[in-house]
């Protein structure tokens, strides 16, 4: 079943249960996934369809940014009930991302792209990044990956 089935299921899962959250959740990440169909169309992408589960990963990844994003705002300002609100909606989100790596697994993976793309300084970090993010797409979140790679480069 694809990604985009999986979500519209538990969007008419969370109708039939009155799960009002996770409904509107899933009803938002619907009108995102469409909207990025129609972008995709009208920029001279393929033609009527559905997307395919990466097209879909990408537009999962980005809702659960903007909300990593506001989970973090609204920390800054003391707006915890806000911040609480964020969280259980990136938890919806997750349900439809792929496992997470863990910062062994992710340290890992750095290391693999850094031998990989033969990075030596923080200069190289554009190579070694295009080399590393398909690795971990949807995995892990490009601000800490970004963040190791700037370390790990930095000792190098």
């Amino acid at each position: 079943m694809s990604l985009q089935q999986q979500i519209n299921d538990g969007w008419k899962d969370a109708m039939k249960s009155g799960a009002t959250q996770r409904r509107d959740v899933l009803s938002g990440l619907r009108a995102a996934i469409k909207n990025a169909e129609i972008d995709a169309r009208t920029s001279g992408g393929e033609g009527v369809g559905t997307m395919e589960d990466d097209g879909v990963l990408r537009v999962v990844e980005r809702e659960a940014k903007k909300r990593r994003d506001a989970i973090e705002e609204y920390s800054k300002v003391n707006r915890e009930d806000r911040a609480q609100i964020e969280r259980e909606e990136l938890e919806i989100l997750q349900e439809f991302l792929p496992a997470q790596l863990s910062d062994a697994e992710l340290e890992t993976e750095v290391k693999a792209a850094i031998a990989e793309s033969g990075a030596t300084s923080p200069k190289d970090m554009g190579a070694l990044m295009k080399v590393l993010a398909p690795k971990i797409q949807g995995r892990a979140d490009g601000k800490t990956a970004s963040a190791l790679v700037r370390q790990l480069l930095s000792a190098a």
